[in-house]
């Protein structure tokens, strides 16, 4: 683990998640807890079904826990109402995913941009905004370029560079690279590594590759909505 690391930014506690009712009841969590702290990266690994995605989904806010508590830079997702939630996942959470989710007719900019349009963040301040983080993502030169125009991995960088764009603390990655070749996958995620460290951030990342697994500060091991490895 990184020495980085100097506090405890999300911890849950015995968060367990219930999808439908009765013999079809589906236990995505079951009892899960666990910590990350600034400047970590924390790989969520196990199979398809495991329930990696629906305990990011609690963490980033996109839903509740039916039981247990979970805590992000001091915010109760679970006790939050709506606004409230709104209000993390603009500004306290950042998320990148596999499937990227840019906007196909904004240009690079303009996606970028977005989060902080919806901050209300001045004009000038979010467009000198936007050319720092394409900078830091390596794609300064590409602003004016709509995703068609870009490869997977340059429309992968853009939607780590919008998920930056309101400075969360937390950021998470939910199969970043799964749609991506190994190498450029890699690149990825050495990029999400050196802007996590540097920033002292905490970030939680899914994914099968053990290459990038290894790439993190340390892992936990989803079975059957438990964890059984960390």
């Amino acid at each position: 683990m990184t020495d980085i690391v100097t506090r405890q930014v999300v911890h849950a506690e015995g968060i367990s998640r219930v999808y439908g009712r009765g013999e079809r009841a589906v236990h995505a969590l079951r009892q899960v807890s666990f910590t990350a702290g600034a400047g970590e990266i924390v790989a969520v690994r196990g199979r398809s079904g495991a329930g990696k995605t629906t305990l990011l989904n609690l963490v980033g806010g996109l839903d509740r826990p039916d039981t247990g508590r979970v805590t992000v830079a001091g915010h109760d997702v679970g006790a939050a109402d709506d606004r409230e939630l709104m209000r993390l996942r603009r500004g306290t959470v950042g998320f990148v995913f596999q499937g990227f989710g840019l906007v196909p007719i904004l240009t690079a900019a303009e996606n970028v941009g977005v989060p902080m349009r919806l901050a209300k963040v001045p004009a000038a301040q979010r467009e000198e905004r936007v050319a720092v983080l394409l900078e830091l993502v390596g794609l300064g030169g590409h602003a004016a370029q709509r995703p068609t125009e870009l490869s997977g991995g340059q429309q992968q960088r853009v939607a780590l560079a919008r998920a930056l764009a309101n400075d969360p603390q937390v950021l998470i990655a939910d199969e970043p690279t799964g749609q991506l070749d190994s190498v450029t996958g890699r690149a990825i995620m050495e990029l999400i590594r050196a802007v996590v460290h540097a920033r002292g951030m905490t970030a939680l990342v899914a994914t099968h590759d053990p290459a990038l697994i290894e790439m993190a500060d340390r892992s936990l091991l989803l079975r059957d909505g438990q964890v059984v490895d960390e």
